[in-house]
């Protein structure tokens, strides 16, 4: 089997960053401030990159929006089909009713981790609005979900990873285009 390759990266550390004010400022304006917002992470990189949009909110309104983290591990569609999934934990430290809530992930690509997060938010109580922030939008919907605010759009093939590296999980912030491993001899994955 052949092993992934790295095929581009895309955005860098700042290219990040200013998409991420970027959105931070759509999100203030879309609201009409921050006041009423709290951020929401989706486990893994969601959670890592919700603080730093809420940094970013801070820095422009003067106040940070609460951030909490969403473990959607049980709530996935094919659950069943993995022998056992890994529960990282939710920490939602507000109440989520009559909020409006900004779900944050890396990666909008077929949009059932978002129908999961939206399933588990739900559980937790009643939003007043759900908006969903992302760092890449890579299209191959799957489900009627769209993005509110999109870091960037990078359109891609069924055979490539997009990929958003963010510490703490890895070495750099950045965001890669990788090929999927393929079996040698032409057989199929």
């Amino acid at each position: 089997m052949e092993q992934p390759a790295l095929k581009a990266q895309i955005m860098d550390e700042q290219a990040m960053s200013r998409a991420l004010t970027r959105i931070a400022h759509e999100i203030i304006e879309r609201n009409e401030g921050a006041g009423s917002i709290a951020l929401v992470g989706i486990v893994r990189r969601g959670a890592a990159l919700a603080p730093l949009l809420a940094d970013e909110i801070a820095k422009i309104e003067g106040t940070r929006p609460p951030v909490g983290t969403l473990d959607v591990s049980f709530y996935r569609d094919d659950v069943s089909r993995k022998i056992a999934p890994v529960e990282f934990g939710t920490d939602i430290p507000f109440g989520v009713d009559e909020r409006d809530i900004v779900l944050v992930d890396d990666v909008l690509y077929t949009g059932r981790t978002i129908r999961a997060a939206l399933d588990a938010l739900i559980d937790l109580g009643r939003p007043k609005t759900v908006q969903l922030a992302v760092m890449i939008d890579r299209g191959h919907r799957e489900l009627p979900i769209r993005a509110d605010y999109v870091g960037k759009n990078v359109p891609s093939s069924h055979e490539e990873d997009v990929r958003v590296t963010l510490a703490p999980y890895d070495e750099r912030n950045a965001v890669e285009i990788w090929t999927k491993p393929t079996e040698k001899n032409g057989g199929d994955r």
